[in-house]
């Protein structure tokens, strides 16, 4: 679900699934409640074209997850890139994420070399993931 509703692109949307006072850390910056989240999703989706994401669960434990993810986009000059990261995350009695902290690294790619090649939103059924990619 986490992974369908991020390939929406839709800040209003994907910030419903945390807390009012959810908390963040993705790379360098430090989020503070779902309107920080909001504004900060904004900001991502306007520079971050042709986004494609896909999720796999690493472990879980009673209300945390681990995830590791990968999603490739490109810049405003057509250069591709290939994000490679993990998260953990941690839940509400409610069912809401509280925690994320996300690290994640860039790598830049061909675009001969992206293989996330489905049309803009949810990941086809019949696309493998990540393990079955090699990633």
């Amino acid at each position: 679900m986490a992974e369908d509703a991020w390939n929406t692109r839709d800040p209003d949307k994907v910030a419903m699934a945390y807390s009012p006072e959810t908390r963040w850390r993705n790379r360098d910056a430090f989020l503070n409640g779902r309107e920080d989240v909001r504004a900060f999703l904004k900001r991502k989706w306007a520079k971050e074209n042709g986004y494609r994401l896909i999720k796999e669960i690493w472990a879980h434990e009673g209300h945390r997850i681990a995830v590791r993810f990968c999603y490739e986009w490109h810049d405003e000059t057509g250069q591709w890139f290939r994000a490679h990261g993990n998260e953990n995350w941690e839940f509400t009695q409610t069912g809401h994420m509280a925690v994320r902290h996300a690290s994640i690294n860039d790598v830049a790619i061909a675009e001969s070399d992206r293989l996330f090649h489905w049309p803009q939103g949810r990941r086809p059924d019949d696309h493998p993931g990540l393990s079955e990619l090699g990633l």
